[in-house]
Parts: structure tokens; C-alpha cells; sequence
């Protein structure tokens, strides 16, 4: 088999598994995961129930995939702002205008993590805490590099890793329920929130 065949029979495969992903996620605007049969998809991409599994051993791995490719390609904007020239506010003012963004261009993607991060499929549950965790390791790991950290511990900095990464989760939630109209006044609140945790962070060790 020459190496043109196999470069064409990958990219109709990785055509077909877009396709299934770019399926679901239309019939996700209406359902909730757990009650999307696979004929469903599989009709609504033209594709037989055959191929589907090709791809993906069930509808919870389809979903896995979904929050694959909504917060994955997340990781590399957000680390990319993190090691940015400028005090720890700046970064975190481009971070909520990253989000915004990534928002305002995959809302079907983030009404699906939004919908599923308390949902009823198990391994999609996982998989958006997996990739939440990691948001907040990249963070905790960014902030312990900064001379603002000395003396923090650990334990301390991925929890504020964690606080800014439940703001992100916040923040998003806020975008989609406001729209494109009243994203500017949710960019606005969310920046004065992370000015307000700055402020706390600065004096977390005065106790001590």
C-alpha cells in the first residue's frame, strides 16, 4: 500500500471521528449525555453504528473526547499567559480574556462541560475533574515560581491554584449565561474577583 492510500485513509478516519464529535455536540445542545443513543449520532453524521466504534467504545468515551477537545487545548493559552512578562495581575487579566474568548468562539463546548461536570456519566465527571486538576497544578506550579511565593507552602499554593481555576470555572458559566452582549461586564467582575484574591494572597502569610 503506497503512502498516499494510507494518508488518505487516516484523514477520512480522523474526518469521521470529528464528524461524530461535531454530531454529538449539536444534539448535546438539547440532551444531557446520558440519554444520547449512539444511532442518534451516528444518523446525525451520516456514518453507520459500525464506524462509530471504530472510534469510540461507547457514547461516555465520545464524551471524554468532548472535554479532550473543549479544555485540552486550553492548557498550552493558559500556560502560554502564565510565563508572560508582567506582575501576576496582568497574567491573570489576559487569563479571563483567554477565557472569553475561547468561550465566545465554542459556547456548544462549554454548555457541554458546564451541563456534564455534575452529570450523570461517570467518566466524563472524571475526566473535566482530571483536566481541572491539572489547571490547577499548572497554576499552583506558575505562582511558586513568582518571589511573592517564598514561604508558601505546597499544600497552599495549589490551593490557590485552585481558587483562581474555580473562578475560570465561574467565569464561564457567567459568559454563557450572559451571552455575547454582556460579556464585557463579566470580564469586568471577574477581573475586580481575581484583584480581590490577589489582595488576600499578598497577606495569606501575615499570621504566620
Amino acid at each position: 500500500m503506497s503512502h498516499t492510500s494510507v494518508g488518505i485513509r487516516q484523514t477520512q478516519k480522523l474526518r469521521t471521528r470529528q464528524a461524530l464529535l461535531d454530531a454529538a455536540l449539536v444534539l448535546l445542545e438539547h440532551q444531557s449525555l446520558s440519554s444520547l443513543g449512539l444511532r442518534e449520532v451516528t444518523r446525525a453524521a451520516g456514518v453507520t453504528p459500525t464506524a462509530f466504534y471504530r472510534h469510540f467504545e461507547d457514547t461516555a468515551a465520545l464524551g471524554v473526547a468532548l472535554v479532550e477537545e473543549t479544555l485540552g487545548s486550553l492548557h498550552g493559552l493558559i500556560a502560554a499567559v502564565l510565563v508572560e512578562t508582567g506582575d501576576s495581575e496582568q497574567r491573570l487579566d489576559r487569563s479571563v480574556e483567554v477565557i472569553a474568548r475561547h468561550v465566545g468562539a465554542q459556547p456548544a463546548h462549554f454548555r457541554f462541560i458546564a451541563r456534564e461536570q455534575h452529570g450523570g456519566v461517570g467518566p466524563v465527571r472524571e475526566a473535566i475533574a482530571a483536566q481541572l486538576r491539572r489547571f490547577a497544578e499548572e497554576v499552583a506550579c506558575a505562582l511558586g515560581q513568582e518571589p511573592g511565593a517564598a514561604g508558601w507552602s505546597e499544600e497552599d499554593l495549589l490551593m490557590l491554584g485552585g481558587l483562581y481555576v474555580d473562578h475560570m470555572v465561574i467565569t464561564t458559566s457567567t459568559l454563557l449565561e450572559a451571552g455575547p452582549e454582556g460579556e464585557e461586564e463579566v470580564v469586568r467582575v471577574a477581573r475586580r474577583r481575581l484583584r480581590l484574591v490577589s489582595i488576600g494572597r499578598e497577606h495569606w502569610l501575615d499570621e504566620g
